[in-house]
C-alpha cells in the first residue's frame, strides 16, 4: 500500500514493535505535546491473533491522552500482516515500509526506536531496520533509541526495565516531574489485553519512576548491529523465543540484498 506524502513542519517519529512499547517514551511523547511538536507513531506488528483490534484500541487511547492525533498513528503490522514475534520473517516488507514511511514526511526533527538490547527479538529487528533506513536517508544523527527491558547481569528469570545498556553509548537523561511520573504509571494500567505481561513489568516500572524518574535516550550506530547486544544470555534466548546467531544471520542476509 503506497504511503501518501505528509505536510507540515518537523515531526517526531516513533517506531514501536508492539502496542504498549510506547511506555518506554511516555515522557518524550508528552514533551512533543507540551512543545507543540507533531508526534507520529507506527507499530510494526499486529499483536497476538484475536487481540489485534483490542491492542490497537488500547494504544490509541494511551497515545490520545498524550496528545497524539488519530491520523498520526499507523498500524503497519495490520497492513503488512506481521504477527507479534514474527518481524524477523518480514525484513524485506517491513524495511521497505519503514523507509517509505520516513520519506513521506517533509522534515524530520527526530526519530525514536526501540533499543538494541536483546530483550525481545521484535524490538531488535525493528531497531536494525530503522537504523538501516535512517542511514540510507541520511538521518542517522536524528535517531535515538530507548530501552524497554534486557537481561544484562540478571540471574535466572529476572530482567532490567528502562535500563539503557552502556554498550549503546552515551545516555542523555531528562528528569520527569513527579506528577507526570504518576500520570505515566496510570497509563501503564491501560493495557488489559496484556495483563500477564504487565504483572511482570509493572513493579519494575514503579521502582524506576520512584527511584530514578528520568527518560533515557541514546544514539544509534551501524557498528552495533554487528555486535551481540550484551555479554551473557539475552532475554529472548533465555525465554527460548529466538537466538542471537539467527538474528545476526537474518540481518546479514537482508543487508546483503538491500545495502550498497
Amino acid at each position: 500500500m503506497p504511503i501518501e506524502p505528509q505536510a507540515g513542519g518537523p515531526v517526531a517519529l516513533f517506531l514501536f514493535a508492539h502496542q504498549d512499547d510506547e511506555f518506554g517514551v511516555f515522557h518524550q511523547l508528552d514533551e512533543c505535546r507540551r512543545q507543540g511538536r507533531r508526534a507520529v507513531c507506527a507499530y510494526l506488528t499486529r499483536g497476538t491473533k484475536g487481540l489485534a483490534a483490542q491492542r490497537n484500541g488500547e494504544s490509541r487511547r494511551v497515545l490520545a491522552s498524550l496528545g497524539v492525533q488519530e491520523a498520526d498513528i499507523a498500524f503497519a503490522g495490520d497492513v503488512l500482516g506481521i504477527d507479534d514475534a514474527h518481524l524477523y520473517a518480514f525484513t524485506d516488507t517491513a524495511g521497505d515500509w519503514i523507509e517509505a514511511w520516513i520519506k513521506s514526511f517533509g522534515e524530520i526533527g527526530s526519530i525514536y526506536v526501540t533499543a538494541w538490547e536483546g530483550g525481545h527479538h521484535d524490538h531488535d529487528a525493528l531497531h536494525a531496520l530503522t537504523v538501516l533506513a535512517a542511514q540510507q536517508l541520511g538521518l542517522l544523527p536524528k535517531v535515538r533509541q530507548f530501552a524497554l527491558y534486557n537481561r544484562k547481569h540478571c540471574p535466572g528469570p529476572l530482567f532490567r526495565v528502562l535500563s539503557p545498556l552502556a554498550e549503546n553509548g552515551a545516555v542523555g537523561f531528562a528528569r520527569i516531574p513527579f506528577a507526570r511520573r504518576l500520570a505515566h504509571l496510570r497509563l501503564c494500567l491501560q493495557y488489559p489485553s496484556q495483563t500477564m505481561t504487565w504483572i511482570g513489568l509493572f513493579p519494575f516500572v514503579v521502582l524506576h519512576y520512584l527511584l530514578d524518574g528520568r527518560q533515557a535516550l541514546q544514539p544509534v550506530s551501524l557498528a552495533r548491529l554487528n555486535e551481540r547486544p550484551h555479554e551473557g544470555m539475552l532475554y529472548y534466548e533465555h525465554r527460548g523465543f529466538f537466538e542471537w546467531e539467527r538474528m545476526k544471520e537474518t540481518l546479514r542476509t537482508w543487508r546483503s540484498r538491500h545495502q550498497p
